[in-house]
């Protein structure tokens, strides 16, 4: 997995601290806990056989991390570290980055470097929709850090890069995944096929996780997002092994689904590095079928993908087409 310094000056990160199932005692929340960061919890046992991955890194691989890097370009499987990034590369399909590598905001679980970001590049969406061309996708992913220090949050440039891949290859469908920013009513006036706005934890872990978002906030822009475009297919979702009990795991997914969300995806927390939130527990493949099955014969979702290794981009074409069919079947 490609590794870069995320914190070369030695600063001492703020992350959350939290306690676990309740299986070892409460941790202190003090000026000393949370200099040490997350790192001084109880660890559970070594990573199961179903979560080790193989770093395959074929043509395909190499080809797709010589355009984003002759491009200037930044992917998540890259910043975020994600454990499938060989297998996505491989089969040609990458989630793009957008308004830089540094986030305004910092989450216990996420990889990305939170710094002041630089100045918008107005030149993104250009260069986005030349790599989606020379890479031959016909389903992209838009992802992009929290730019709070932009007054719309980043919506311009969202919606610029939806109208330069579209007008690049025609037909190409255009998921993304914003930011709440910062609340309120706010439309992508581009129109993308999915919107994407991921929960990813339950509500009492919310706040501790992450404390620049809020849970029901990220529910209304879910919310929004269906009420603005029904036709529009909505996606969210959640990370497990990070302190949430399996009661309140089924609680959120209700909550997601109240919002009139078509698609949730749920997957293992993997402690990026030991700054991190450790990981509470694995989660048995048999717990995350489990969860899909009450999410689509319960709560009605058109499509729930989850596994130990999926993640909100993972295969999200054969995420929209199998929720397509499960609608049309309806």
């Amino acid at each position: 997995m490609p590794s870069r310094e995320h914190n070369p000056h030695g600063r001492r990160l703020y992350l959350p601290i939290v306690s676990t199932n309740g299986e070892s005692a409460p941790i202190a929340d003090t000026h000393v806990a949370h200099s040490v960061g997350c790192a001084q919890t109880a660890r559970p046992a070594r990573r199961p056989e179903w979560l080790k991955v193989k770093a395959r890194t074929g043509p395909n691989y190499s080809e797709l991390k010589g355009i984003m890097r002759g491009l200037d370009l930044h992917t998540v499987c890259e910043e975020a570290g994600c454990p499938n990034i060989y297998e996505c590369w491989e089969d040609r399909e990458a989630t793009f980055l957008i308004l830089g590598d540094l986030c305004t905001r910092r989450c216990g679980f996420c990889d990305v470097q939170t710094a002041k970001p630089l100045a918008v590049d107005e030149e993104e969406p250009a260069r986005i929709a030349s790599a989606v061309q020379a890479m031959g996708l016909r389903y992209v992913v838009l992802t992009g850090v929290a730019r709070d220090d932009l007054e719309d949050g980043g919506a311009r440039i969202w919606a610029a890069s939806i109208r330069a891949v579209r007008e690049a290859v025609p037909g190409c469908a255009v998921e993304v995944l914003p930011s709440d920013f910062k609340g309120g009513e706010r439309d992508i006036e581009a129109g993308p096929d999915v919107f994407a706005h991921n929960l990813e934890t339950v509500r009492r872990l919310h706040s501790r996780i992450r404390p620049a978002f809020g849970y029901d906030r990220s529910l209304d822009v879910l919310r929004i997002a269906k009420r603005l475009r029904p036709a529009q297919v909505t996606k969210s979702n959640l990370i497990l092994g990070m302190g949430e009990r399996p009661e309140e795991v089924r609680e959120a997914m209700a909550d997601i689904r109240g919002t009139g969300c078509d698609i949730l995806t749920m997957g293992q927390y993997l402690q990026p590095t030991k700054f991190h939130l450790p990981v509470d527990r694995w989660v048995t493949p048999e717990e995350f079928a489990e969860h899909a099955t009450f999410g689509m014969d319960e709560l009605g979702f058109a499509h729930v993908e989850a596994g130990p290794l999926v993640r909100s981009s993972y295969h999200a074409g054969r995420q929209l087409q199998r929720a397509s069919l499960a609608a049309a079947g309806a």
